[in-house]
C-alpha cells in the first residue's frame, strides 16, 4: 500500500527499484521513498535522514536495499540477513563506491581503488 507516500509520488520520480515485497522510488534531488512490506525493505525509518537527498541509485536483494549517494557512500536498510545491515563494513562504505552488485541475499561493491567489499548472507557471498 503506497497511500503513505502517494502524494509525494505524484511528480519528480526518476527511478523505481524493488525487492520481492517492497518498492523504493528515487526522486529528483535524490530523496528515497519506500512502500510495501516492512520486512522486505519498505521500513527505512532507521536511515530516513540519510535518504532525504543525494541518492543517485538504489540496488536490491530479495529483502533489502542499498542506496548509493553522491560521493560513493552506501546506505542500507531492510532484512539484516539479506544485506539490510552493513554495520560490519560500514566504515568501508562511507565513500568511494563506484559499483554495486547483488544476488538474492548479499551485496558486493567495488570502490574506486579496486577494493571489493561484501555483506549479507555469508553462504551466498556476503561477509
Amino acid at each position: 500500500d503506497c497511500s503513505e507516500v502517494a502524494d509525494r509520488l505524484a511528480s519528480g520520480v526518476t527511478a523505481i527499484y524493488s525487492t520481492k515485497g517492497a518498492f523504493a522510488a528515487v526522486k529528483e534531488g535524490g530523496e528515497v521513498l519506500t512502500w510495501g512490506r516492512d520486512d522486505d525493505g519498505s521500513d527505512r525509518s532507521g536511515v530516513a535522514d540519510r535518504l532525504a537527498a543525494g541518492v543517485t541509485a538504489v540496488y536490491s536483494t530479495g529483502m533489502a536495499f542499498a542506496a548509493v549517494k553522491e560521493g560513493g557512500e552506501v546506505v542500507t536498510w531492510g532484512d539484516p540477513d539479506d544485506g539490510g545491515d552493513c554495520s560490519g563494513v560500514a566504515d568501508r562504505l562511507a565513500a568511494g563506491v563506484t559499483a554495486i552488485y547483488s544476488n538474492d541475499t548479499a551485496f558486493v561493491v567495488v570502490k574506486g581503488i579496486g577494493e571489493v567489499v561484501t555483506w549479507g548472507a555469508p553462504a551466498y557471498g556476503g561477509d
